[in-house]
Order: C-alpha cells, then sequence, then structure tokens
C-alpha cells in the first residue's frame, strides 16, 4: 500500500513517503509534471489568502506558460533544456504559492503582499526561465536553449517585459523584470534595490521557491548527473575558454558536479536560503503543523549524495525521471550537440575530453 507523504492534523505528526513518484511534490499529492493540477492547487492556496479576489490573470498565465514550453505559442519553439523543464517550473511555482500562501497567514496585515502582488510574484514564477525557450526567428541560429544559461534570467525578463502588458498587466512589468533576477547568478543580489520591502520579500519568496523545489525534487541528483550537466557544457559552464587554445574546466562529467555540489550548497545555495533570502523557506512551515518537507527533502538528498559519494557507488542513484520538453527527440539531439562540442576541444586536450566523457 502507498505511503503517502501527508500531514496528520490530529497528532502533528509527519508521515514520510517511502516511495513518492517522480513527477510529484514533496507532500506526494500534486503531480508536478501536470499544468493543470498545479494551477488547481494554486487556485486553492490563492483563493484561501485571498478571499474574493479574481484568478483569471492567473489562470490565463497558466494557459500560456503550457503554450510556452510545449511549442504553442506564438513564435517560440518550446523547451528543449532536460533539466529545466516543464515540470521544474511547475513544481517551483507550487513552492512559491506555498511560500506566499505562510507568509500572508503568518505576518501583520500591514506587511501582507496583498493580492494584485501575489498574482504579479507567481506569475514571474511561471516565467521564470522562459529565457530559455528559443524564439524561432531571433534564435534561429542557436541550437538548443541550454547555450542561453548564463543570459537567462535576462532574456525571462524581456519576456516578461513583453508578455505583462498583452494579460493586462503592464504596472507589473517594473517589478517582475526586478525581482525575476533573485533565481539567477547574472545580478548581485545586493545590488538589486526596490523601493517597497513587499516587493523585496516577492524575490526572496522567489529565489527561495526556485532553490527549494529543485533540491528537494525526488530525483535531483539524477538530474544534475545527468540533464544538468549537460546543460552546463552547451551553456559554456562546464567549459570555459579563457583565452585562445586555453580552457578552464570547472566539471569534468555530471559525476563531477555531484562531487561539487555539497560544496556548492554550502557555500551558495545554503547562504542564499539563510542570509540573502532571510529564511523565508520558514513561511512553508505554517501550513504543515511547523513541519518543512522541503527542508525534510533537501536533507534526504544530501544525505544520500554524502552515502553515494562516501561509496563511489553510482549504481545507488538508479532513478530514472520523466522529462516534461516539447519534442520527443531532444534528449537525443542534446546528446549529439554535447558529443559534438566535446569533441571540438582541440586535440591537446584529450585527456580532459575523456574525463568529461565520463
Amino acid at each position: 500500500m502507498r505511503a503517502l507523504s501527508t500531514y496528520n492534523n490530529n497528532n502533528k505528526k509527519r508521515i514520510m513517503s517511502q516511495d513518492r513518484r517522480n513527477d510529484y511534490d514533496v507532500t506526494d499529492t500534486v503531480q508536478v509534471s501536470s499544468p493543470a493540477a498545479v494551477r488547481n492547487a494554486v487556485r486553492e492556496l490563492f483563493n484561501a489568502s485571498f478571499p474574493g479576489a479574481s484568478f483569471d490573470s492567473l489562470w490565463l498565465a497558466f494557459y500560456d506558460f503550457e503554450r510556452l514550453f510545449t511549442g504553442r505559442y506564438p513564435g517560440y519553439l518550446g523547451c528543449d533544456t532536460t533539466y529545466h523543464d516543464m515540470q521544474h517550473t511547475l513544481d517551483m511555482t507550487l513552492a512559491l504559492a506555498r511560500l506566499v500562501a505562510g507568509y500572508e497567514k503568518t505576518v501583520e496585515p500591514d506587511e501582507r503582499l496583498g493580492a494584485p502582488r501575489a498574482q504579479m510574484v507567481i506569475i514571474t514564477s511561471l516565467f521564470h526561465d522562459s529565457g530559455y525557450i528559443r524564439h524561432a526567428e531571433r534564435d534561429k541560429d542557436f541550437q538548443n536553449g541550454a547555450v542561453f544559461t548564463s543570459q537567462h534570467v535576462s532574456r525571462s525578463a524581456d519576456f516578461l517585459r513583453g508578455y505583462l502588458p498583452d494579460l493586462g498587466l503592464a504596472k507589473d512589468v517594473a517589478i517582475a523584470s526586478v525581482i525575476v533576477h533573485f533565481t539567477g547568478y547574472e545580478v548581485d543580489l545586493d545590488s538589486i534595490e526596490l523601493d517597497d520591502p513587499r516587493d523585496a520579500i516577492c524575490g526572496h519568496l522567489l529565489g527561495t521557491a526556485d532553490l527549494i523545489a529543485q533540491l528537494a525534487d525526488r530525483c535531483y541528483l539524477e538530474k544534475c548527473r545527468d540533464r544538468l550537466y549537460k546543460e552546463f557544457v552547451l551553456g559554456g559552464i562546464a567549459i570555459k575558454e579563457a583565452r585562445p587554445g586555453q580552457y578552464t574546466v570547472r566539471y569534468e562529467s555530471g559525476i563531477d558536479l555531484l562531487r561539487q555540489t555539497p560544496s556548492f550548497y554550502e557555500h551558495v545555495s545554503r547562504d542564499r536560503l539563510q542570509k540573502k533570502f532571510n529564511r523565508v523557506y520558514r513561511y512553508i512551515e505554517t501550513l504543515f503543523d511547523g513541519q518543512n518537507p522541503y527542508v525534510d527533502s533537501i536533507r534526504n538528498n544530501l544525505t544520500h549524495l554524502m552515502r553515494v559519494l562516501k561509496s563511489e557507488n553510482w549504481g545507488l542513484l538508479r532513478r530514472n525521471p520523466p522529462l516534461f520538453v516539447s519534442n520527443s527527440e531532444t534528449p537525443h539531439e542534446v546528446d549529439e550537440l554535447v558529443a559534438s562540442k566535446l569533441a571540438a576541444l582541440p586535440a591537446n586536450h584529450t585527456i580532459a575530453r575523456k574525463a568529461l566523457m565520463a
């Protein structure tokens, strides 16, 4: 019998799932590969937090998000990044809606976001990775969205500038196009200035949701090894050409990426969650009787990773996560692009190339 990740309201004892499904959220109750399922869960949270507020713009945003990622939005080719796929954005958006709901329940009335601001940050979440989606004309010389890794957040901000007015939300452009940078590394977070503290809170909630949704994904470790590494190769992150003929290798392979993950978590992700974002992940806890299923899942993933690294038994990472991109040929095409890029390294970098292909 399936043991669901549910929270017993009678005795407040958490029941951990032993077989959480690969495309479900941390509670194993919402299918985060389904735009309709996540939309319904977000609508329930939104309506409970803001009784009487319209959900119409959010409904349209979910509709357009699905069209954009499946290749049906006019002028765009659909999602072809295998780590930053549709499931990731939906998982993050659900986490964000929970953070918003928890925040509204916790703070004083004069500190609350209110429905319009909450709507704005949820829509920003839905399109925070839109910068990975190639435009049919402007990006016709690029073969995969992962090539935009280092500037995808700025591209997402550009998309929001064009999209929000079409949704009748031109008033949100200025803030949305700024707070989306809390999800990336293109802009120093300390340099972001916002006049209203509530807009800064939105940025913290947004950046937190992006991190905790990824780190708590049931298949996070497999996705880093098998998918994120390939995006880093195509995006010029794994191997950088410092100067002609001289390369800096940051990640030798998907396994090397995992070896560096504990350090990245400790010095980057944890620092953001605890300091830059002021521990706003705690607002989840008011929805789950003081427990935090995201923190628990992150801890489980990191503990398992340390076990794998210590034993060097990579067979322990055997989950096969589903993929939600716009074209069934995408995985094969990505493999070919990665192999081609690695093979293009100069002959005197043979040793590095063999390591990269491991």
